[in-house]
């Protein structure tokens, strides 16, 4: 459960394609992108539900790096290497991961999926936020659909559900802070921080 959990964040969804992209949608979604693109260095905190389960964390982000952390595992990338760490068995997983896998463990990763492959349409508004939905072209894609809720006031998105056919997954953003200044290091393992641990070398 901990590694699905992971593949869905740190990470981004069986309803008949539309039968053409939606302009006003993809306005949205362009606006979205760009307001994340400005942003410089991000820290969010979220709150994931999933079969019943409940994870907290926070991730920060700078241009293609990242750091995670929620309740049982922390992850970086140095935007080639990944490294997760597992606390519940004091190990660390080494790997290169693919696109794919990386727009699976980022939420903000989905903010840029609709560019290929995924059909979208403005589902009108709740509350003070854009409700879009995403259908991906291809039914063999993890997800069968993803609905973003995004603020009508500064385009930063505030809830994303993950659908698949057994399983939906909610992303609730709880904080989310821009501009923020981050060293490199951050996005690094550091093993004098974890001397016991065993080192899996995926590579």
């Amino acid at each position: 459960m901990k590694k699905y959990i992971i593949t869905l964040l740190i990470s981004a969804l069986i309803l008949p394609c539309f039968a053409q992209k939606d302009a006003q949608a993809k306005k949205i979604l362009d606006e979205t992108s760009a307001a994340f693109a400005k942003a410089g260095g991000i820290k969010a905190t979220f709150r994931i539900k999933s079969g019943g389960n409940q994870i907290n964390g926070v991730l920060q982000l700078k241009n293609r790096k990242f750091f995670l952390d929620t309740n049982d595992a922390t992850t970086w990338f140095d935007g080639k290497t990944q490294w997760s760490y597992l606390k519940h068995s004091d190990e660390v997983n080494i790997s290169l991961p693919t696109e794919d896998e990386l727009q699976s463990m980022n939420p903000y990763a989905l903010l840029n999926i609709y560019k290929n492959g995924y059909n979208y349409k403005l589902n009108g508004v709740v509350g003070n936020n854009y409700k879009i939905t995403l259908t991906p072209e291809n039914k063999k894609k993890a997800f069968s659909r993803i609905v973003l809720l995004i603020s009508k006031s500064n385009y930063q998105p505030q809830h994303i559900t993950l659908e698949q056919p057994n399983n939906n997954s909610e992303i609730t953003i709880t904080s989310y802070k821009t501009k923020q200044s981050y060293s490199d290091s951050l996005f690094q393992f550091n093993k004098k921080k974890y001397p016991n641990a065993e080192i899996i070398d995926l590579r």
